[in-house]
């Protein structure tokens, strides 16, 4: 069986994370194809054998230098891309990743771009918008988002509980 990102046999499974720093995102500018010199969030392809957990946390440290923890599933998604009709063959699937994105912080290290990520930034949410981003990355940072505020809430509503104070 073959390894192939373009025209694969199968889709590739892939992940990322989603690294929040009170109101800041970081955020790496693709230095390869797909999505070449957009901006995403750090992630890859997982490895046989390898939990996706150990993925994410492989590919951040690759692309990043920096060592995460993992805090909650952002969510899911499927990318799928076709390559246009050529002749009488139909269309082919040029690109197909099921991707799993996490929710994380940095646990030590300094951000700086390593292996396919040509630069690494931290960038204010609220101007996110405003970069050439991968399909679907702000709604990706807004489900990161609504999870921390609902870690948050968890993590006072156990404080109360435990000691009878708010």
């Amino acid at each position: 069986m073959t390894f192939a990102r373009e025209y694969p046999d199968a889709p590739r499974v892939g992940v990322g994370a989603v690294i929040l720093d009170g109101d800041r995102v970081l955020l790496v500018k693709r230095g390869q194809a797909p999505s070449l010199g957009k901006w995403s969030i750090p992630g890859g392809l997982v490895h046989l054998g390898e939990s996706i957990e150990d993925a994410v946390r492989r590919e951040v440290a690759e692309e990043c230098g920096v060592r995460i923890r993992i805090l909650d599933l952002c969510g899911v998604i499927d990318r799928v891309r076709h390559a246009p009709a050529e002749g009488t063959a139909g269309a082919r699937v040029h690109y197909h990743y099921v991707i799993i994105d996490y929710l994380a912080v940095i646990e030590s290290g300094e951000p700086r771009a390593g292996s396919d990520a040509a630069e690494v930034r931290w960038v204010p949410i609220d101007q996110v918008a405003t970069y050439d981003t991968t399909d679907g990355l702000a709604d990706m940072v807004c489900r990161a988002e609504r999870a921390r505020r609902a870690l948050a809430a968890e993590t006072r509503a156990v404080t109360h509980a435990e000691t009878g104070k708010g």
